[in-house]
């Protein structure tokens, strides 16, 4: 038995763990999961097991349902929420064909794939999100819980102690922050993940949305990564910061470019620019996540870069001092935290790898703040625009052979249905809104 799983044979045993969860999303980037027991344990971690493909959105349909989830013993965990009087623990999942081969619709798989080829080249893809979220009282009322604002520590932030909780609950989970605040929104809070390699990082997204869920449930409140909950205030992004390493080298710093960035960099920056468009969908993949993506909101609504212009897409934030060699990063801002992780840093990383592969040559750096600018004026300056909905970011990733490759086929292929099919539902929706300014004028 490998060593990896042997160490997960006698942590079950030693802390009389009852019951280990089997981990993996579906194509939209929902958790899914069943549990085993111990006496399962070891054909789990040798065979898989079997389970109804057929059930999960986005993978198999009836005649072909049989599927094998492979736990990956590297992401074994006790789940903290769950006590000491019958422990429980996780691993994430690979979901594979009967055969063995990988499940071309599984999005741990797709990442995988991206990040393979990545390998190959000599990278090594690392991310950082910054994830934020509200709370409420329950799911179906979205009052605030205060009214605080950005970096506010007083009376006003009661759920200090929540994110208290639930960076507690992530370190004993493995999982490292770097910053927790209240964010600009009324009961809007935000929780930085301290950099890791992608596929560590998508599985941390997937447990950080659950964790944070699970501290507010248990102190009777509601927590929700809904891109824009509250109209007419700031919604919840997740800007991810983004470095590429060849060994121990940062292959997006070169301290003799003025930007400091290397060609490397400055290309993987074009390619996430000519691109943007077309792999919105992906980052922001629901009808609610355009209602973000509008100006006046800090979110970013147009494709250019800047170093400290945080109203461009692309950001070159900058490094401390005498940190820049492994401090060199890009931030992309569009990305909101209900997104699938998994694919996400798929596209991210194969529109700034084509960038590279393709030697695309940087555009001029955006100095002024592009919401004050005309259309004239950024039209003059090369500068487009992300995506105003759904249907337009469907349309384009629709024609996207960057995306149909990095995401495979079968996921294309579904996520391009699954999002018309939203579209279609959403647009015979008659809102509250329309409601109030129609029924007694027209």
């Amino acid at each position: 038995m490998e060593p990896r799983n042997e160490y997960v044979m006698r942590t079950v045993e030693e802390r009389g763990v009852r019951f280990v969860r089997m981990w993996f999303t579906d194509v939209l980037g929902k958790l899914k999961s069943f549990s085993i027991t111990p006496a399962e344990l070891q054909v789990a971690l040798e065979e898989g097991m079997t389970f109804d493909g057929s059930a999960i959105e986005g993978y198999t349909r009836v005649q072909e349902s049989d599927m094998l989830a492979r736990p990956d013993a590297s992401t074994f965990e006790l789940l903290p929420w769950r006590g000491d009087d019958a422990p429980v623990a996780r691993m994430f999942c690979d979901i594979t064909h009967f055969d063995g081969t990988p499940f071309e619709g599984d999005p741990r798989y797709v990442l995988k794939r991206n990040l393979t080829k990545a390998h190959e080249l000599g990278f090594t893809f690392f991310v950082s999100p910054e994830m934020e979220y509200f709370y409420f009282p329950s799911e179906t009322d979205p009052t605030p819980l205060d009214n605080g604002g950005f970096f506010d520590l007083t009376t006003q932030d009661i759920a200090t102690e929540l994110r208290k909780q639930t960076i507690m609950t992530l370190e004993a989970m493995g999982i490292p922050t770097e910053y927790s605040f209240h964010e600009n929104g009324p009961s809007q809070h935000e929780i930085d993940l301290r950099y890791s390699d992608a596929m560590s990082m998508a599985d941390n997204v997937m447990t950080f949305r659950l964790v944070v869920k699970e501290v507010a449930r248990a102190n009777g409140v509601h927590a929700t990564f809904m891109p824009k909950p509250i109209a007419g205030a700031f919604g919840s992004g997740m800007h991810t910061h983004l470095s590429l390493f060849r060994g121990p080298e940062n292959a997006f710093h070169d301290a003799s470019n003025e930007y400091g960035l290397s060609n490397i960099g400055q290309s993987f920056i074009a390619g996430l620019l000519r691109h943007g468009r077309e792999i919105t969908a992906v980052t922001n993949q629901w009808t609610n996540s355009y209602k973000r993506l509008v100006m006046g909101y800090e979110a970013p609504v147009f494709v250019c870069w800047a170093r400290n212009n945080r109203s461009a897409l692309v950001r070159v934030p900058p490094a401390k001092a005498n940190h820049e060699g492994e401090a060199t990063r890009i931030e992309y801002r569009a990305p909101d935290p209900a997104c699938n992780p998994y694919l996400a840093f798929s596209v991210m990383l194969a529109a700034g790898m084509h960038g590279i592969e393709q030697n695309y040559e940087l555009p001029t750096e955006a100095m002024n703040n592009i919401f004050e600018m005309s259309l004239d004026e950024r039209s003059a300056a090369g500068i487009g625009a992300l995506p105003t909905s759904l249907d337009e970011a469907i349309d384009a990733m629709a024609d996207s052979e960057l995306v149909a490759e990095a995401l495979g086929d079968h996921v294309f292929e579904y996520f391009l249905r699954n999002k018309r099919a939203e579209w279609d539902v959403y647009k015979q929706q008659v809102t509250p809104w329309e409601l109030t300014r129609f029924l007694g004028d027209l």
